[in-house]
């Protein structure tokens, strides 16, 4: 590349503005081939000096800040016409010389004469060191998204056969110019970030796919609940889960079942909180044609259809009284018989139940047969809350966020902070709290990457309530905040309540004090969605 000597008298402007497009063109071509800036800014500050004399270019950007101080200088990050040790000794306060100036204030800086002018300070170069001409300091702020990050500055011989105003209109190009590629390569960077985390999250996700019968998690307790199912698996005795409501028990049970003799069989699960009384007999042990009205053919019971595999009872508290010693005579001896029948018939089962409930409360109370929760009291395991397995929450959540995903075909994902902040939530609700924040989340999230600030609108009330700031504005005191919900029994069992344990008016008052919300009524009165539901039915208030 072949340059007129730009100190020539002759030079005319159009030779000035091919020198200017032929830097501008130079320029672009580095834009297309890299996206990295300090190659780009670079060969810009060379062009600078090599077409248009601009000496000594430099490029100042922000640092960050001090951990001691808090405060934030500035230093060169490339240049050109400058040695290694000029570019160290180029670090500059806020309002500090010309350049701190330029950098608080975001405005231009013209300096006619850096011998006359007492704020330039001849940090990077001593004065020594400059020409006995007239030297001018130029300085353009360099902005991202409106904030002024750098500065662009050079040298120039101030007498010249050019314009000053010429270069000054160049400079501010180059300056919005080198403003883009530092965004763009900020961008580029911070996709690159959380691609990178999504794909290790992803990875993590995939481990975690071959969790042992389902259950996701390498936390000391789920660990030695797993380790405690394992050892019974192979015999035939009862197993009773007990834990709080969202801890996982129907992956447990199955878990039994997977892990015995007969996995290959069936595996019926049956809900006893969700079977009214009245048909009851008729869903576990079956009944024969015309055994009551409506009857029109015979239909086996749960423990006939689990013949040779497992049955699972869950909130086996919620049996009524008048069947639990039918319950106890299929247990102990084998066999069922149908409603509406008069034959015995044998069945070859294994149970595990599963409550939330005291039984040996209950049993106290005369309101469970205490023969039956010896019988279902053989193997007791104790299910881990999601608070004693904080270590999952991570594992957990990212499975969630590819199961919903899937499900409702989506593309979100969370940030590192995001997951770290997960795993700061208190979770009462257990691992069912989490998967439904997670799903809703999902389906509303606006943005595929969901970071914590983000996060906050789809935790549960009282996790997000939580994370009030201490300093609440004047118009929303602690006073005005709802009550907080009750917080669920750390021992994960609570008394056992009959069906006929809350009144109408109970009822209806507690609906009335959480605006129809019937989980929250619910949760109010110590009861299950489902068992809360089931009551207001049979109060003929639904």
């Amino acid at each position: 590349m072949t340059v007129a000597p730009i100190s020539d008298p002759a030079t005319t402007d159009a030779h000035w503005r091919e020198q200017e497009l032929l830097l501008m063109r130079e320029v672009m071509k580095w834009v297309g081939r890299s996206l990295a800036s300090g190659e780009v800014l670079r060969e810009m500050l060379h062009l600078m000096s090599e077409l248009l004399g601009l000496n000594r270019g430099r490029i100042v950007l922000r640092d960050l800040p001090n951990p001691a101080t808090g405060q934030a200088a500035a230093s060169i990050r490339q240049a050109y016409g400058l040695t290694g040790m000029e570019m160290q000794r180029g670090v500059y306060a806020e309002g500090e010389g010309i350049t701190g100036r330029v950098l608080q204030s975001g405005l231009p800086a013209i300096v006619q004469d850096i011998a006359r002018e007492p704020l330039f300070l001849f940090r990077s170069v001593s004065a020594a060191h400059f020409p006995q001409e007239t030297v001018a300091y130029l300085a353009l702020p360099i902005t991202c998204d409106n904030i002024t990050v750098g500065v662009l500055g050079c040298h120039r011989i101030r007498s010249r056969q050019r314009h000053l105003n010429d270069d000054l209109a160049v400079l501010k190009v180059l300056a919005t110019l080198a403003g883009q590629v530092l965004h763009m390569e900020r961008l580029v960077n911070e996709q690159t970030r959380h691609l990178r985390a999504r794909n290790a999250a992803l990875s993590q996700a995939l481990s975690t796919h071959a969790a042992r019968y389902g259950l996701i998690g390498s936390s000391p307790a789920l660990l030695q609940a797993l380790s405690e199912l394992e050892r019974v698996s192979q015999s035939q005795a009862t197993v009773l889960l007990l834990g709080e409501s969202g801890t996982g028990k129907e992956l447990f049970a199955r878990a039994v079942h997977l892990a015995s003799p007969r996995s290959t069989q069936p595996f019926i699960k049956v809900n006893c909180s969700a079977i009214p009384d009245t048909l009851f007999e008729s869903e576990l042990f079956g009944h024969e044609r015309g055994a009551f009205t409506g009857a029109s053919q015979a239909r086996p019971g749960w423990f006939e259809q689990a013949h040779g595999g497992t049955i699972f009872l869950d909130e086996i508290g919620e049996l009524p009284l008048s069947l639990q010693s039918k319950l106890l005579r299929t247990l102990q001896e084998g066999t069922v018989m149908r409603l509406g029948s008069q034959r015995e018939l044998k069945v070859n089962v294994r149970l595990v139940a599963a409550t939330n409930r005291d039984l040996a409360a209950a049993v106290q109370g005369g309101r469970f047969r205490q023969d039956l929760y010896y019988r279902l009291n053989v193997i007791p395991i104790r299910l881990p809350s999601l608070a004693e397995r904080q270590g999952d929450i991570r594992e957990l959540a990212l499975h969630f966020v590819n199961r919903a995903n899937q499900t409702h075909q989506k593309n979100v994902y969370l940030s590192p902070e995001a997951l770290d902040a997960l795993t700061l939530q208190p979770w009462p609700g257990n691992i069912r709290e989490l998967g439904n924040c997670i799903e809703r989340m999902v389906l509303l999230a606006d943005q595929t990457l969901v970071i914590p600030e983000q996060l906050q609108r789809y935790l549960p009330q009282n996790s997000a309530r939580s994370t009030l700031p201490p300093n609440l504005p004047p118009t929303l005191s602690l006073a005005t905040l709802p009550a907080p919900l009750p917080s669920p029994d750390p021992l994960g069992v609570r008394a056992y309540e009959s069906v006929h344990s809350h009144t109408v008016q109970v009822l209806q008052q507690a609906m009335q004090q959480h605006q129809g919300n019937q989980s929250r009524a619910a949760q109010s009165l110590g009861l299950t969605l489902r068992q809360f539901a089931y009551r207001l039915r049979k109060a003929g208030l639904r």
